[in-house]
């Protein structure tokens, strides 16, 4: 009975360290070892929640925020007097008027008067070319004033003269091919402007031909009539579209005009003869004459 007492007493004696590190023996009943396993259960149970808990977001610090009041940029910079306002006006008043004029030309060719609607065309060039001159001429030039008429210049002359164009061939040409024909000089139209806004400007080439030009040659060749088949009109219709966004170099009107007077003879006699075939040979003259520059200027360097 004693040994079997000594034998019990042995078992529940277990050596264990002390929390101090320092060797000892401790009696450990059942209920200790108990509360032990608990204790040891829950903990790990506690590190496997800590690591599948979700990170909290990290705080970041509110950017402040600027209340103050925008200030709206002048539309004329400079001295805002009333007078410089009324010449403001007007030069936009003649952007304004070449954007309506072609608003009208599209109208006039959804009914079927091509030709009115060509001349409506012609108009809107007589206008982009009216507000730059009164622009220089009046001092009231502004960056606003060269966006708006950049606006008005896709819409006059980057589609109405694609619409006008379409409804003259009508008829004469596949829907299809007039179609492409006519996207292109709607696109090339948009490029040559955003091109034109971002290249530095030289005073005496334009590089490619501009779309004012290109719009005034499509009109006039519908309000004239000029006697060419359908498909060598739409030829020649991408033939200009693509001129429009080439690096060929094309000289401008001031510079056409210092020509010597000896060479518009020529042009003057044959538009009293044969106008149309006197229109078309200055428009191939002219679409020539920016590949001819280009070698001219490539040799020379």
């Amino acid at each position: 009975m004693r040994r079997s007492s000594t034998f019990a007493r042995q078992v529940l004696l277990v050596r264990v360290g002390r929390r101090d590190g320092a060797p000892g023996t401790d009696l450990v009943t059942p209920d200790h070892r108990y509360a032990d396993r608990q204790r040891l259960r829950y903990g790990r149970l506690d590190a496997e929640i800590e690591a599948v808990r979700p990170i909290s977001p990290v705080l970041v610090p509110a950017v402040p925020v600027d209340e103050s009041p925008a200030m709206s940029i002048p539309l004329l910079p400079g001295e805002r007097t009333a007078a410089r306002r009324a010449k403001f006006a007007l030069v936009n008043a003649c952007t304004l008027s070449s954007l309506m004029l072609g608003m009208l030309a599209i109208f006039l060719a959804m009914q079927g008067e091509v030709r009115i609607a060509a001349v409506c065309l012609i108009a809107c060039v007589a206008f982009d070319g009216l507000d730059g001159a009164l622009a220089r001429k009046l001092g009231v030039a502004s960056p606003f004033g060269a966006q708006m008429d950049s606006l008005a210049d896709m819409c006059s002359f980057g589609l109405a003269a694609p619409v006008v164009v379409y409804a003259s061939l009508a008829g004469s040409v596949p829907p299809a091919a007039a179609a492409v024909a006519c996207a292109l000089v709607a696109a090339c139209a948009a490029i040559r402007l955003a091109r034109f806004n971002v290249s530095p400007k030289d005073g005496r080439f334009f590089c490619g031909v501009p779309t004012t030009m290109a719009a005034a040659v499509l009109a006039l060749t519908v309000a004239i009539g000029v006697p060419v088949s359908g498909l060598v009109m739409v030829a020649g219709v991408a033939l200009l579209a693509f001129a429009m966004v080439s690096s060929f170099p094309y000289a401008k009107l001031a510079r056409l005009l210092k020509l010597p007077p000896w060479l518009w003879l020529a042009p003057v006699v044959g538009a009293l003869v044969d106008i149309r075939l006197t229109f078309a040979l200055v428009v191939v003259g002219y679409l020539v004459s920016g590949p001819l520059l280009w070698l001219h200027q490539r040799r020379a360097a």
